[in-house]
Formats: C-alpha cells, sequence, structure tokens
C-alpha cells in the first residue's frame, strides 16, 4: 500500500497541469486500489489499530494510513476543482476553491492526528477554539475584509475590467481583486487600493453594464435668430459629423429652453466606454463651433451675465458669421503660412460644388486633382466598405491627388447636402512652389490619415515610407510650380535641395 500511494504521487506529479481532468482519474484509481488493499488487509483508516504491532509493522501501518488520507483530501480537491471549472464561473471558482481546500486540509489534518496517531482532539480544538477567539478579535479588521470580499466575490456587482464609480467620486476601471483588497485604476493612471469593507459599505454604479457605452449630455445655448427647428437640424449634423461617438443607438437632440436671450439645446450622445468621455466631449466642441459657424448660428452668452436687452441679437440685428471661401482659407491651419493677399488669390481660384445626401463625392482609388474644403454638411470615409471617419465643415480631402498623384484612400459618401469649395491644381503649384510649408502641411495631414491596405501599400507599411513619398511628390510639385511662376526671383530662390531640407 505504501508503494501504490507513493506511485501515485510521483505519477500524478509526472502529469502537466493543464492535463487536470487526466490527475483527478489518477488520483481516483490509486485512490481506490489503496482502499482495496486496506480494506483487504482488515484496516480501517478510522481507527488506531497500530497498538500490539512490531515496531517495524507499526511504522508501515502508519505511513499507509497517512498515505490514504493524503490520497483522499487530493482526490475530493480534484473533483471540487473540475465541477467548477465545469460551471464556467472564473472568479468565484477559485474563491469557493481556496475555501474547500482550506476546509479540506484541515479536516484531514485532524483526522490524521485522531486517527492515525491517536491523538485526542477534543482538547485541542477547545485551545484552538479560544486560540480562534483570540486571533479573532485582533485581526477585525482584516477578517472585515475578507468576508467582504467573499460577499463582493458572490455577489458579482463588478468583474475585472468593469469601469465602476462609487459614491464618494472614485472611478476607474477595476484591474484585480484580492481576498483583502480591489484595486481600480483611475482615469489619472493612478491605482487605488480600496478595502473590501469599506467598498462594500459604498454605493457603486457599474457603468459597464448592461454594455460598455456611456451616455454623455452637453447643454449648448444659441441665439434665437433662426427658427428652432432650423438650429435641431444643426445640431444633428454636429452628432452626426462625430467620429468619437456610438451611432447606435443614435444620439439626439432635445430642445430645453428658449427665451429672448438663447435657446438652449441638450445634445445626447453615447461613447463605447468611459475612458473616451474627455475625446469624445472635446471634438463635440469643436464640430459645434464649425457647423454654427458654417450654418450662420450666433453662440448666446452664457445665462448668468447679465446683458443690456439691446445689446443682445435678435434675428433683425443679428450678424452671422461670414462663410466665403477666404474665410474659410483663413479658417484652416495648414494655410496658416500664407499672408493676406496669397490667401486672397487662392480665395479667388476656387468653386463651389454641391452634393445631395447619399451621392458618391470620389471612390476609393480615383484621383483627386484639387483640394476640396467643405463649406457645410457632413461626409463619411469608408475603406472597403467599412467606416473609418467622418468630415465637418472645416475639413479638406483631395490632398492624396494634389500632392502625390494617388488614389483616394477611402470612399467619400455625403450624409447630407453637401457644399464644397474646390481649388484646382494650377492655382496651388505657385503657392506650393513659393511656400514649401504648406505643402509639407497637407503631407503631414495625408500622412496622418493615411490607412493601411492603400493600393500599392503593404500592410503596417512604416510612416517614413509616406514621408519619403510626399516629399518627392512636393519636389515634383515645385519643379512643375516654378514653371508657372513670373517672377525671376522665384524661379532662381529655391532648389529642390531647400525643399528637402
Amino acid at each position: 500500500m505504501n508503494l501504490v500511494g507513493l506511485a501515485g504521487i510521483i505519477v500524478w506529479h509526472l502529469i502537466p497541469g493543464r492535463r487536470s481532468n487526466t490527475r483527478l482519474v489518477v488520483q481516483i484509481v490509486f485512490f481506490a486500489v489503496m482502499t482495496v488493499i486496506l480494506v483487504g488487509n482488515d484496516l480501517t483508516p478510522f481507527k488506531s489499530e497500530a497498538s500490539g504491532t512490531p515496531e517495524a509493522a507499526a511504522l508501515l501501518v502508519i505511513s499507509a494510513r497517512l498515505l490514504w488520507w493524503i490520497h483522499l483530501a487530493w482526490a475530493i480537491i480534484g473533483a471540487v476543482r473540475i465541477y467548477l471549472v465545469l460551471e464556467g464561473r472564473p472568479r468565484e471558482a477559485r474563491l469557493l476553491q481556496d475555501i474547500v481546500i482550506g476546509v479540506v486540509y484541515l479536516g484531514v489534518a485532524l483526522s490524521i492526528l485522531a486517527f492515525v496517531f491517536g491523538i485526542p482532539i477534543g482538547t485541542l480544538v477547545a485551545t484552538s477554539g479560544v486560540v480562534a477567539i483570540i486571533l479573532g478579535l485582533a485581526l477585525q479588521n482584516t477578517l472585515s475584509d475578507v468576508f467582504s470580499g467573499i460577499a463582493l466575490t458572490l455577489g458579482r456587482p463588478y468583474v475585472i475590467g468593469d469601469w465602476i464609480v462609487l459614491s464618494d467620486g472614485i472611478e476607474g476601471r477595476v484591474v484585480e481583486s484580492t481576498w483583502r483588497s480591489t484595486h481600480i485604476l483611475t482615469g489619472s493612471n493612478n491605482v487605488v487600493i480600496l478595502p473590501n469593507s469599506f467598498l462594500a459599505r459604498l454605493g457603486l454604479t457599474n457603468v459597464s453594464r448592461p454594455d460598455g457605452t456611456h451616455l454623455l449630455t452637453l447643454k449648448v445655448r444659441v441665439a434665437p435668430t433662426r427658427m428652432p427647428s432650423v438650429v435641431a437640424e444643426v445640431m444633428q449634423s454636429v452628432l452626426l459629423s462625430c467620429s468619437s461617438i456610438v451611432q447606435e443607438p443614435p444620439p439626439t437632440v432635445a430642445l430645453k429652453g428658449l427665451d429672448a436671450v438663447a435657446l438652449e439645446v441638450e445634445l445626447q450622445f453615447r461613447v463605447a466606454n468611459p475612458a473616451k468621455r474627455t475625446r469624445a466631449r472635446s471634438e463635440v466642441l469643436d464640430l459645434v463651433y464649425r457647423h454654427c459657424k458654417s450654418a450662420g448660428l450666433l453662440l448666446a452668452m452664457p445665462a448668468e451675465s447679465l446683458v443690456a436687452m439691446a445689446d443682445l441679437p435678435t434675428e433683425e440685428t443679428a450678424r452671422p458669421p461670414r462663410i466665403e471661401p477666404i474665410e474659410l482659407i483663413e479658417a484652416i491651419p495648414i494655410f496658416a503660412a500664407l499672408t493676406r493677399g496669397e490667401k486672397a488669390l487662392l480665395a479667388v481660384a476656387t468653386s463651389a460644388r454641391e452634393y445631395h445626401k447619399g451621392e458618391i463625392i470620389v471612390r476609393q482609388g480615383d484621383i483627386l486633382p484639387a483640394l476640396m474644403m467643405i463649406r457645410a454638411g457632413v461626409i463619411v470615409m469608408r475603406h472597403e466598405g467599412e467606416e473609418v471617419g467622418r468630415l465637418a465643415p472645416g475639413d479638406f480631402f483631395g490632398e492624396t491627388g494634389l500632392l502625390a498623384g494617388m488614389g483616394e484612400a477611402s470612399t467619400l459618401e455625403a450624409l447630407t447636402r453637401v457644399t464644397v469649395y474646390e481649388i484646382d491644381q494650377n492655382a496651388f503649384a505657385p503657392l506650393l512652389a513659393d511656400r514649401p510649408a504648406v505643402a509639407e502641411d497637407l503631407a503631414l495631414s495625408l500622412t496622418r490619415r493615411s490607412l493601411p491596405g492603400r493600393t500599392g501599400e503593404a500592410h503596417g507599411q512604416p510612416q517614413e515610407h509616406h514621408v519619403h513619398l510626399f516629399h518627392k511628390a512636393i519636389q515634383r510639385i515645385f519643379h512643375r510650380g516654378r514653371h508657372h511662376l513670373s517672377s525671376p526671383r522665384s524661379q532662381l530662390g529655391r532648389t529642390s535641395h531647400d525643399v528637402d531640407s
């Protein structure tokens, strides 16, 4: 029986830990064989029968019983582990497994003392009870954390990875949960460690359930210079053009109030997870400004401001922002290097185009020989049928064909009625030659918006390749633009080496 028990231990350790089912079968087989041998020799593990036998035989009997109890503990623990794993609840399984293992080992240890070595455990149990009371009083807070951890684990108010908000204002993602404490990663990238007893007493909101989306609201005050339905339509275009928010369920626009000072609008939208709240709010605010300027709407003064009624804009006195090509050119950062006169010449060379809702502006791979600036409306970008972004008033496209003679990375489709200002290549060539900073800004914009999988590019192509390609395009446009310049200084003042610099 001793040989069988030792062989079982060796075989159990030789089996890889990932093959838990095989380990359980081996444990049960060896335990059954040892039980048969024990019963076949008229021995029982529940009575101490070593007295009256030779000393060597007594030692063999004691070791046999000891091995039998150890194999019994392993068989029970293996069966419990398999059962909990099959339940498919890993967090509770780990907790219950630890509890069961502790109880089994404690029971087996007491049984070995009583039935193998013949030690009376009554006195030991009584003494351990007194010791347990003393330890319980000394470790009251620790035990409170442990049992609170058990309650939180079984109640499942959150799991690892959930974003929670506590009633005291702490919020973050649960990254670890132990017997004693829970670790929360906050938005400032700090880990807050909360005792489980403290966490169990607080109310918490799990913003990751029933799904990961999170609702945000943003209030906007607009001067009442247009009908509320027009303002609501503009705000709907704001939400439609935002790529940082979730479009399903669709965001909504609610009119909250109207007086002589302002029309109050509330934008309600969702983000994929709470970590994207700041980015989404910033993008929505930027789009509110751009769409309001495009539609000729004025933002109202704050409600707390005391303004004389005579100074408030009305439909008759309000002067909406100008939306001429020159204003749009001045608002786009890539033209910051141009002088006022150069911007005016560029504005003269622009022409307006309109596209209806659902109309394809340009297909993926097609070349646009002009720069398109969005005056009004929303455009969706689709790469190989999948939406990759949206464009709003103030955005531009067509720089791929203008700079590098390449096709567009995405198919552009009008989500609403769209108006664009078009600047053709002939108007740009002299400016790119005389102002290479503009071409570099365009190249940088193209690099940021380039997508893996573009025609003729390998997946994961390094960004340095794009920069090299754009510099070569700049040189080509520069050489072509020099022939359009009338000034001898312009023809001789720069070289392609200067552009590379």
